[in-house]
């Protein structure tokens, strides 16, 4: 008997839909947070569903950005459905190099269940316990043959030449240069597994990697996502925010460990907040131009034409705490793969009609007002 792990059933999608009749394309930005993004995969998984919807172009980062890969490969080999297949396969895989996974496959399987309080009582030590050694020595001393398990997950069920081929979307993804600090945006013809690790390589865990002479981490800490190259490149209108950061927290964090959690969520958002809010401004300063001024610079009637709309899990994955990112059980993986396509079809029913017209977000009441308001 095949005891390899299935992708969970996608939710039925509502009654209540448009007809289907006129594409519209959207562009995706798809943030960054370890295991987090099997939440993203659900997402991706029910807008695959909407064939009204095209994707023009994607930026991603870190699990943002294998996401991504993903979705380009499958999409050339197989269209909607071959997304789709691909990348349950690529979340399949990182559950199957998941250390527990003989046991979530074995006669205790009920055991391994993402709510069962027995499991976080055996595993928060051993993950506290390695946190601690991560802290006092480097993924140099600890790891020398720099062994990163995702390297096999990626080469196993990512096509790199159907990536760097795909005519069905544009591709971003972001690293962080190590030497400046600057941000690195590696475009499509320029994809490999090693841009994709780069763009995932937390410093603490894995050693930098090295690209054309140049050392790179995760591309959180300078974009998480990036979203001025879909401004500038990508012709849709129309941006849709996959957060699974949360922005806001309304209890003050006094443990040591929820303090880190906040510490990890405020740097990995920053720069996204920082683009957001310039974006605001932008809009804001771009309304009160002439007319004609603004046609003459292309960015500018770009900003100003720009509709952005967000599917939020940040609160809601927030709430399992930053240490499940390492996470990569297949009950948990599956648990928010069901939560992205819950919360991607909620906001299809409620937004779907708005795409193609207006921003669904405010960014001055998501992010805050714009800098210099």
């Amino acid at each position: 008997m095949d005891s390899r792990p299935t992708a969970p059933v996608s939710l039925t999608p509502r009654a209540a839909r448009p007809p289907r009749t006129r594409r519209q394309f959207i562009d995706l930005a798809l943030q960054g947070g370890g295991s987090h993004g099997a939440f993203t995969w659900g997402v991706l998984d029910r807008l695959l569903q909407d064939e009204t919807l095209e994707i023009a172009g994607v930026s991603g980062t870190s699990a943002g950005a294998m996401n991504a890969v993903a979705l380009a490969a499958g999409l050339m080999a197989g269209g909607r459905e071959g997304a789709r297949e691909n990348l349950g396969r690529f979340w399949r895989r990182v559950a199957q190099a998941s250390p527990f996974h003989p046991l979530e496959m074995g006669p205790l399987a009920a055991l391994w269940g993402p709510d069962n309080p027995w499991l976080a009582a055996w595993t928060t030590p051993w993950r506290q316990a390695a946190g601690w050694l991560g802290s006092q020595l480097s993924p140099y001393q600890l790891n020398p043959l720099n062994l990163n398990p995702l390297r096999d997950v990626l080469r196993e069920t990512v096509d790199f030449e159907r990536v760097c081929g795909c005519n069905k979307t544009q591709l971003f993804i972001a690293a962080t240069q190590v030497r400046t600090g600057a941000l690195r945006i590696f475009r499509q013809h320029e994809v490999s597994i090693e841009v994709v690790l780069a763009s995932a390589c937390l410093p603490l865990l894995f050693q930098a990697v090295e690209i054309e002479g140049e050392a790179y981490w995760d591309g959180g800490y300078a974009g998480n996502p990036t979203l001025l190259p879909l401004i500038q490149e990508s012709p849709a209108d129309d941006l849709l925010l996959v957060q699974i950061n949360p922005s806001l927290r309304d209890e003050l964090p006094t443990r040591a460990d929820a303090i880190l959690d906040r510490i990890n969520e405020v740097t990995f958002n920053a720069s996204l907040l920082k683009e957001m809010r310039s974006i605001a401004l932008l809009q804001q300063l771009i309304a009160e131009e002439e007319p004609a001024r603004r046609r003459r610079n292309p960015l500018l009637r770009r900003i100003a034409t720009l509709r952005t709309h967000r599917v939020d899990g940040g609160q809601a994955l927030g709430a399992l705490g930053a240490g499940t990112k390492t996470q990569s059980q297949w009950p948990f993986l599956s648990m928010l793969f069901d939560r992205g396509v819950e919360a991607a079809d909620r906001w299809l029913h409620e937004n779907r009609r708005h795409i193609g017209r207006r921003s669904t977000l405010d960014l001055g009441q998501a992010f805050g007002p714009p800098t210099g308001a």
